[in-house]
């Protein structure tokens, strides 16, 4: 039985937003709106759930494992599975089998959390929220699309608005038969703390860093960063470069990397969970990464050019060739791609105009407080 106590509402203007953890960015989209809601707003009252994780904590983990083995093992797969109902809404027999899983557990959240507005920002809890839309409850559902792509899954007729990245993502739902006035062009949303830039040389001294040109490689949390990619060849750097490596929670990469001569040097550090991804982002002057909607819409605020590795087959992808259209960066092919975006970190001035041309472009297509007041909008 769930103790709805421990998540009591405040008497405030209610927002409930609903993820689930295939993959940490939908979940971290939820928390940067609800902080970006707090932030415009302290008089809002928000909660961040992963639902499936939160009904069912037992058959979850189990689900999110597989799906991890599958991303790493068999990545084919998934992209074969992103493609085959791309572009039709979810089956009836998959809703069906949500609504009884989820249904009443459900709508006794909503029932007794009394949400003002449901923002969902995984396909999953947004098809629950949709059933229980058609008989049940009248709450405004906003969906928050957390890639630059958008797959048919998300599409259900009672969505009231969709918060979503690009023009061109708003022109791929239109062509699944979405209404216009349903679709706000937003970008997705980031934590607050990415929204300013703190001063380098104070985050040098917080993480003993050296006044060098700086790496940012990210990515290893489910293991994805492997010894045959190029990780092992930046090392070649190290005497003039610094790496900052985040495997994230994955402990077993972490000592592994830690043990591995190659990268025992003064000038690289292994990293695992932190907190303080936007300052290392301000120090650092290439970010090397899984092309994952949430880390790139970071980098892309940060304007920093971008080395994308191993894109998952299909909404990965699709965030990959976005930013690269937008000139922000280049698959990592090989190890000449290393070299040369490695050389220009070197070149200052050089380095100096590039990035300039990518706060251009950035400060015309974005603005991180967009999806946060959308969502006021609506209060």
């Amino acid at each position: 039985m769930i103790d709805i106590k421990k998540v009591k509402f405040m008497s405030k203007k209610r927002v409930l937003l609903l993820s689930e953890g295939f993959g940490s960015g939908h979940t971290q989209a939820a928390h940067a709106l609800s902080e970006g809601l707090k932030q415009l707003n302290p008089d809002l009252s928000t909660k961040v759930f992963e639902l499936g994780s939160f009904l069912n904590p037992i058959v979850a983990p189990i689900i999110i494992s597989a799906y991890r083995k599958t991303v790493s093992s068999q990545p084919k797969v998934v992209g074969m599975m992103y493609r085959s109902n791309y572009r039709k809404p979810t089956n009836g027999i998959a809703k069906l089998a949500l609504h009884r899983l989820f249904y009443t557990q459900a709508l006794r959240i909503v029932q007794q959390l009394k949400p003002d507005i449901i923002i969902c920002t995984h396909p999953i809890p947004n098809m629950i929220i949709s059933r229980l839309k058609k008989d049940r409850i009248k709450t405004p559902l906003i969906t928050v699309i957390t890639d630059y792509d958008a797959h048919g899954s998300w599409v259900n007729q009672e969505v009231n608005q969709y918060l979503v990245s690009t023009t061109n993502v708003k022109q791929r739902l239109l062509d699944k038969g979405v209404s216009e006035n349903q679709i706000s062009v937003t970008g997705i949303p980031i934590h607050p703390k990415f929204w300013k830039s703190v001063d380098r040389n104070h985050i040098r001294s917080r993480f003993h860093l050296q006044n060098l040109p700086t790496v940012l490689i990210m990515g290893g949390g489910w293991g994805l960063l492997h010894e045959d990619s190029a990780l092992s060849y930046m090392t070649k750097w190290r005497e003039t470069t610094q790496l900052i490596i985040c495997v994230g929670s994955n402990d077993d990469m972490r000592k592994k990397l830690l043990d591995d001569p190659l990268f025992q040097h003064h000038n690289i550090h292994i990293i695992g969970f932190t907190s303080y991804i936007n300052e290392l982002m301000d120090v650092c002057d290439l970010l090397v990464t899984k092309p994952g909607g949430m880390t790139c819409t970071e980098g892309f605020n940060k304007a920093l050019p971008m080395l994308f590795y191993e894109p998952i087959p299909g909404q990965e992808e699709e965030n990959c060739d976005h930013f690269i259209n937008m000139g922000f960066g280049e698959m990592l092919t090989s190890n000449d791609t290393v070299d040369r975006w490695f050389k220009l970190v070197h070149k200052e001035q050089a380095l100096v105009e590039y990035r300039k041309k990518l706060i251009a472009t950035r400060d015309g297509t974005y603005s991180p407080l967009d999806c946060p007041k959308a969502v006021l909008q609506f209060m």
